[in-house]
């Protein structure tokens, strides 16, 4: 009777154990994420979509690239995800623009780590249209083309959604990623790189839509 006892708790504890690791980290709101007061619409109501907020100045966003590329390796069927340039003001509206006028021209692949390894690597000051344009320009793409792109209606049109996201997020800094416009989170409120994807993993598995 007692040995049959003791096996009997030998499979309830073998039980728990794995019951323990089936089940996602908990996760805290006003903690590790924050429910939006504004739910953002999003762009597919069939998917999960996934923002990252980011500037090219930001010095974490540059070096968090590898790992948001690591992560949507892994990403499920039913998740999208974008890169938004997040816009807090003025200042921010030059890389904007060029970000989607590279979007537009079919040059993202091109430039979107050249314009991080330039200010981050190479130093250079690219505040202004002009530091940009003159940057693009050096990388053997025609100025004027890109520089008509930055100032086309399609192009102001996104950097007016990027602004008003960035606003309606109410997040205070990037790197930080909105879930399906119910959440958003950062590596400061996650607790480190590490832990930022599980919980993006973890607030997917709870957006409804």
């Amino acid at each position: 009777m007692i040995k049959r006892i003791k096996v009997l708790l030998v499979l309830v504890l073998s039980f728990s154990t794995i019951l323990a690791l089936a089940l996602p980290a908990a996760y805290t709101d006003d903690v590790h994420y924050k429910i939006n007061t504004q739910r953002l619409a999003v762009s597919n109501d069939k998917s999960i979509e996934v923002l990252e907020l980011f500037m090219y100045t930001c010095p974490h966003c540059y070096h968090l690239e590898p790992e948001v590329d690591d992560w949507k390796s892994s990403m499920d069927d039913n998740v999208t995800f974008s890169q938004v340039p997040a816009v807090f003001s003025l200042r921010q509206v030059p890389f904007a623009r060029a970000f989607y006028a590279a979007e537009s021209l079919g040059y993202m692949e091109k430039l979107h780590p050249l314009f991080f390894e330039a200010i981050h690597e190479d130093g250079l000051q690219l505040s202004t249209e002009k530091q940009i344009l003159d940057y693009v320009a050096s990388q053997g793409i025609e100025r004027q083309t890109f520089e008509k792109m930055m100032k086309s209606f399609a192009v102001k049109t996104k950097v007016k959604k990027a602004t008003a996201v960035t606003k309606k997020s109410g997040i205070t800094g990037v790197p930080a990623f909105v879930i399906n416009g119910q959440y958003h989170t950062s590596v400061p409120m996650a607790g480190g790189v590490e832990q930022l994807f599980s919980v993006v993993d973890f607030l997917i598995g709870h957006s409804s839509d």
